[in-house]
């Protein structure tokens, strides 16, 4: 166990911030976990695999251990919104459906550029502190259908630290035809993945960087995520994988492509997202990401192999590589601007209409 490892488990419950009460009542036993001698338990929802004995925290801050018992975030919401399906990003799922997507408190990483910060540091940072909505399972599925939503999303923060919520809504949600999505950094463990895959159809991962220095800056060893990327590929899940080019950070030639040719090397039909970086949270320094960046990005993903590369996050300024394209005919599929579908020849077919190719995804 490394020390970052030990420290972090060894935090105490006593004296806990009034937050931290809260959110320590809103929890239930959890499922993802292994009981060990001593009043030990070691979480399985994450790849850092916290042992904790009791009264300790895992790294997450929202897993701990009472009693011998291993308790996990269930019974609220931080976030949750109806969001357009290409928002988490997913561009081979249902084209222009709506998500219903949650999000709870904490996270197993800490990275300095995180948008959703406020929520996902919680318990960690003074600074942050999302005020916790209690909601029930029954409750999210019923907005799920007032809002016409076909998916219902776990993202926001870590969804593999809240596994159990997570679940504990798609089941529900499932009887109703309605599917569930992960929005993951991917710091995953087979349990996990297992627990989660009979509700589950489709994962994305941040794929955030090609160097393990870097990765463990942000938390968690490198292979930890390369491993999840072609677990969850050969477990079903539809995976899309996304990476933030960051300047000065992920963006030389180099490393972009050695994420693409790993993507490659798992699946060449995984679509990989290549996005836009704004400064934010404790990176305030780094410029944002150009236009020509991604396109560079976009460009190289195509040299190494990949059928389906993706530029976001400037719309209308990265060429064609908003849209879907047939990989074996280069014909226009689905069309878009931003999270607004133009064209979509794709739902409920699956295969280019010109050349009959089909195309992987979830279209129906």
């Amino acid at each position: 166990m490394d020390q970052q490892t030990h420290n972090a488990i060894r935090a105490p419950l006593a004296g806990a911030s009034s937050l931290a009460r809260t959110l320590d009542d809103l929890t239930r036993a959890g499922e993802l976990c292994e009981r060990l001698a001593d009043a030990r338990v070691r979480c399985t929802a994450c790849a850092h695999r916290c042992v904790l004995g009791d009264g300790a925290r895992g790294i997450c801050q929202v897993r701990y251990n009472r009693g011998g018992q291993l308790f996990a975030p269930f019974g609220y919401v931080a976030a949750l919104n109806p969001d357009p399906i290409e928002k988490k990003p997913f561009y081979h799922v249902l084209p222009g459906s709506t998500t219903l997507t949650f999000g709870m408190l904490g996270c197993d990483l800490h990275c300095a550029n995180c948008q959703n910060w406020e929520i996902s540091q919680t318990l960690r940072d003074a600074d942050a502190g999302g005020a916790p909505l209690r909601v029930s399972p029954e409750q999210i599925v019923a907005l799920a259908r007032r809002t016409r939503s076909q998916l219902i999303g776990s993202s926001y923060n870590e969804p593999l630290i809240t596994s159990e919520w997570a679940v504990a809504i798609f089941q529900q949600a499932q009887a109703l035809g309605i599917r569930g999505v992960y929005v993951s950094n991917g710091n995953a463990t087979r349990e996990a993945l297992e627990f989660i895959r009979p509700y589950v159809v489709a994962y994305k991962i941040d794929l955030k960087t090609m160097q393990d220095k870097q990765y463990r800056q942000l938390g968690t060893p490198r292979n930890r995520v390369l491993d999840t990327i072609a677990l969850a590929k050969h477990m079903g899940f539809w995976v899309e994988i996304v990476t933030l080019v960051i300047p000065g950070f992920n963006d030389s030639d180099a490393e972009l492509m050695d994420a693409a040719q790993f993507i490659r090397s798992v699946s060449p039909e995984i679509p990989w997202h290549v996005t836009a970086f704004h400064p934010d949270y404790k990176m305030t320094a780094a410029n944002p990401t150009l236009a020509t960046t991604l396109i560079r990005a976009a460009e190289i993903g195509q040299e190494a192999g990949l059928q389906f590369v993706y530029a976001g996050n400037l719309p209308g300024s990265v060429k064609n590589y908003e849209n879907t394209h047939c990989p074996a005919c280069n014909a226009v599929l689905v069309e878009r601007y931003a999270y607004r579908i133009q064209r979509d020849q794709l739902s409920g077919r699956g295969a280019c209409p010109q050349c009959g190719a089909k195309i992987p995804g979830i279209w129906a």
